[in-house]
């Protein structure tokens, strides 16, 4: 069976990417639409990339309201300044938000109607480019075929996906990286574990989104804990800001599965941080599917060096999880209960959040067969 294999047209990482980038970003056009948040602006991340711009009279507008997680409202409000200002293409700064919310807004420039109206569909019209540049090492936003938006009047996270949605550049500089809050740094980084080990896991996998995934893996279980802890190395942040890389191009060419399905309406309901949400089901899900298939949680436990040759697949598997769950702890990943989550209204919602769940897709490229049954007690289990 043959496989395709998707990255963005261009990637720059390390030291001095954005400088060195000038030439790509004059070749997107005259005018460009930054999306951002307040915080790129106070810190001066979108400073840095002005001056680039105007030594090269290259225009912009600075689109600063994605203060959260993205919206269709946001999306609305970024198509019309796009549209108005006659920009010719995007560049997001900052973390998954803004750089789905320019590919979000890139699509609305060419399709009709609402951004609801696309849920499940794939897009495949030439879009205008997107630059991303992520200030965080973990959601793999920069090189994904993938947007995930809010629609507001339904409470639900929508995947939206397709070819023309990969961003033309991926500009990756750890020097933006230095400034991200433990916490960030933490729920990020777990994100950019889970798209790996989900990569690896997936049903979809293949030899290629293999070589990304373990590579993620190794790098992010030795230097997730350093930059948690000493967020000025700039080693770790480096290392980080690869790995976050390497498991948005493993899990773009392989796909999430269960726990990235089950994130996202807790992430909707209940507006915990994607990351967060995706930590705090990590042990519950992985232990429920580990079982279908033991040697590539195996071969995870080995590419970490946590078990000895003589073990058996199953015990090194669950070796895996429980370094999963150990790495998770240190982090000081909160509870749903810890995060503050009304216990009762969690379980009033289980039938619609197992229900948002499976219509993701997600879970069915889980190695093992999920059901919403499954998914409503597995839910159930973050309470214990």
């Amino acid at each position: 069976m043959s496989n395709s294999f998707m990255t963005p047209n261009k990637i720059l990482t390390g030291k001095d990417a954005l400088k060195n980038s000038k030439e790509y970003l004059k070749s997107f056009g005259e005018k460009a639409l930054i999306v951002t948040d307040n915080i790129m602006v106070k810190l001066g991340n979108v400073q840095s990339l002005t001056s680039i711009l105007d030594e090269e009279n290259i225009g912009y507008k600075i689109y600063q309201e994605i203060n959260g997680e993205p919206t269709d409202v946001m999306i609305k409000n970024g198509t019309k300044i796009y549209k108005d200002e006659k920009c010719e293409f995007l560049i997001a700064i900052g973390g998954g938000s803004p750089i789905d919310s320019a590919k979000a807004i890139s699509m609305m420039t060419v399709y009709n109607g609402k951004i609801s109206d696309y849920m499940g569909k794939q897009i495949e019209n030439k879009l205008p480019p997107v630059v991303a540049i992520p200030t965080t090492a973990g959601t793999g936003s920069e090189a994904t075929q993938f947007t995930i938006i809010s629609d507001t009047e339904n409470d639900v996270k929508m995947l939206i996906k397709g070819g023309s949605l990969l961003p033309r550049l991926a500009i990756i500089d750890p020097k933006f990286t230095m400034t991200v809050p433990r916490n960030v740094t933490a729920a990020t980084g777990i994100d950019a574990l889970t798209h790996a080990i989900e990569a690896y896991t997936s049903r979809k996998a293949q030899p290629l989104s293999d070589v990304f995934a373990l590579s993620a893996v190794k790098r992010i279980f030795q230097y997730l804990p350093i930059a948690f802890e000493n967020p000025n190395n700039e080693e770790a942040r480096t290392q980080m800001s690869i790995a976050a890389l390497e498991g948005g191009i493993a899990f773009n060419n392989s796909s999430v599965t269960i726990v990235h399905g089950m994130s996202r309406p807790i992430g909707a309901l209940f507006h915990v941080a994607h990351g967060i949400s995706n930590a705090m089901l990590l042990k519950e899900c992985l232990t429920f599917v580990i079982d279908g298939t033991y040697g590539r949680f195996a071969d995870l436990a080995r590419a970490i060096k946590i078990c000895h040759d003589s073990m058996t697949d199953e015990v090194a598997a669950k070796e895996f999880v429980e370094a999963v769950n150990n790495l998770c702890n240190q982090l000081l990943i909160p509870s749903l209960e810890e995060y503050g989550i009304d216990k009762k209204r969690f379980f009033d919602n289980l039938d619609k959040m197992a229900d948002d769940a499976l219509e993701s897709g997600s879970p069915s490229n889980t190695i093992k067969n999920i059901t919403h049954g499954n998914i409503v007690e597995i839910y159930k289990s973050l309470w214990r």
